[in-house]
């Protein structure tokens, strides 16, 4: 019988998957994830359902729309339930899962069912759970190890990596090699003319605006082709110097392949890192060229030549105020200057005013630092009257206006506190019948676990504790010792061969 609390929230079904499988809108997968849950919150009585989707993101990453905006309607009492088709679909980092089910929910009363693993929270805690949670995990940690290894290997092998830069694209006819995109081309054929003509990064870009050419982001969504990188741009035609000069210094456009440029430093950080150009893999005149190397060459030492000088000391000192002002028109940042004639003049001017900067903006916004200044010393003097003559009044607003910011940064150290908890739990020390040795807190639940399966099975286990290890029965005699750090083998290999006696070697 449900509670009235839960027929009047919603049921959120959360449906979740990596990649694509090839349908025209969502994965069959997703369409199958949302039958399934519409059918058991049926049998389960539980109405007023509504999905909540991440087709296409990692379980390891919980940064994914459909996931924060799920929690957000927690935060707000609105979901009194949440179901998945099993763990998995919730993530594969098994901290934060743990994190979710043991704490998160259950603080705000909320039901989670995974449908496939039979965990249901109104039927108590799941002793199985946390162990699929940590193979859910696993899975993505292998599957992550056998895609790096395919990369290096076709790394190595001079096969492209990386998606074609601006000027080529993948052919048709094989998918592994590049060819020119003969639009494209022209455009840096001209750019590479135009630096060796003395032009320039900022220069460039403003030429091409002017003449409407569709930066790389937007050529590429022209045509169709989606692309990893900043999608924010509104302006299609406004083309930066960063990337005048990125396509200046690319090795690529001479035909070469340059692979391992950068790495990720997990399978749970998606963030690239610079390679040091020692661990480059180059491979010289695989496609054809866009730019000739002695014309490459030439360019490379005019960039040398040019590097950007290191500000004087009176531009170097940052302003109190720097990244704190906004423009009120278009909403950018105010950039800080000093006049170069007169030091002692210090200003604030929008960084999007369109003859300056070729933005939006129409006025320039220019308003002295020591305006500012006046402006805020007047208004800390008048806090400070106000606190002075009605303290109760003034720590009432202050209150009101921090409130939000408090209950935010409360809630992202509760989160991370549970994670340090489980963490810390990881690693605790226990004792069993008597003054045992330590053993790892794995150990501990793989003889939970065990013995869930020998219960399920009709088969008392037998416990031996001693100094040295821990050991239990199963079915017959079969002994297999392994260090603690396999455990996901043990638990793979009692899945498909039935051990009969299990030894875990103290190895702490």
């Amino acid at each position: 019988m449900q509670s009235t609390k839960e027929n009047m929230g919603i049921t959120a079904l959360y449906c979740r998957l990596s990649r694509d499988d090839g349908t025209d809108s969502e994965s069959n997968s997703i369409a199958n994830q949302k039958k399934l849950l519409a059918q058991k919150a049926k049998e389960y009585g539980l109405g007023n359902t509504r999905y909540y989707v991440d087709d296409g993101y990692t379980g390891t990453n919980f940064n994914r729309p459909g996931f924060q905006s799920m929690l957000d309607d927690i935060d707000m009492g609105y979901v009194t339930a949440v179901m998945v088709k099993d763990l998995s679909r919730l993530g594969r980092d098994y901290i934060s899962v743990g994190t979710y089910t043991d704490s998160y929910f259950p603080d705000r009363n909320v039901r989670f069912i995974a449908v496939n693993d039979s965990i249901d929270s109104d039927e108590g805690e799941s002793e199985i759970a946390p162990f699929k949670n940590i193979l859910n995990e696993m899975y993505a940690r292998d599957i992550s190890k056998k895609v790096r290894s395919s990369h290096r290997l076709r790394g190595n092998m001079g096969e492209p990596l990386s998606q074609p830069p601006y000027g080529y694209m993948k052919s048709p006819e094989n998918k592994k090699k590049w060819i020119i995109d003969p639009d494209a081309a022209k455009i840096v054929k001209r750019i590479f003319k135009m630096c060796l003509d003395g032009k320039g990064n900022e220069t460039i870009a403003r030429i091409l605006q002017e003449e409407k050419v569709l930066i790389p982001m937007a050529y590429w969504q022209s045509k169709g082709l989606n692309r990893g990188g900043k999608k924010t741009q509104i302006n299609p035609y406004k083309w930066c110097k960063t990337t005048i000069a990125k396509i200046l210094a690319q090795q690529e456009y001479c035909g070469d392949v340059i692979n391992f440029k950068t790495y990720s430093k997990s399978f749970k950080n998606k963030k690239r890192f610079q390679n040091p150009e020692e661990n480059w893999k180059i491979f010289k005149d695989v496609h054809e060229p866009i730019i000739d190397r002695e014309t490459f060459e030439t360019v490379q030492l005019k960039i040398c030549k040019a590097k950007r000088r290191a500000p004087k000391p009176y531009h170097a000192e940052k302003n109190i105020f720097s990244d704190f002002l906004y423009c009120a028109d278009c909403g950018h940042k105010l950039w800080f200057h000093v006049n170069t004639v007169n030091q002692t003049i210090q200003y604030f001017s929008c960084s999007n005013y369109e003859k300056d900067y070729r933005g939006t903006c129409k006025t320039r916004h220019y308003v002295r630092a020591d305006a500012i200044e006046q402006v805020v010393l007047l208004e800390l003097q008048r806090l400070a009257s106000f606190l002075k003559y009605d303290e109760e009044a003034f720590a009432e607003l202050l209150a009101k206006k921090t409130n939000q910011n408090i209950l935010a940064e409360q809630k992202q150290t509760e989160c991370e506190l549970q994670k340090s908890i489980i963490r810390n739990e990881s690693f605790t020390i226990f004792s069993v019948v008597g003054r045992l040795s330590p053993v790892s807190y794995f150990a501990y639940e793989a003889l939970a676990m065990f013995n869930f399966f020998a219960t399920s099975s009709c088969v008392q286990p037998l416990f031996i504790l001693s100094s040295l290890n821990i050991s239990f029965t199963l079915y017959n005699p079969i002994l297999l010792t392994v260090p603690l750090n396999c455990f996901y083998y043990i638990i793979n290999f009692a899945f498909s061969s039935q051990i009969l006696i299990i030894s875990i070697n103290n190895v702490l």
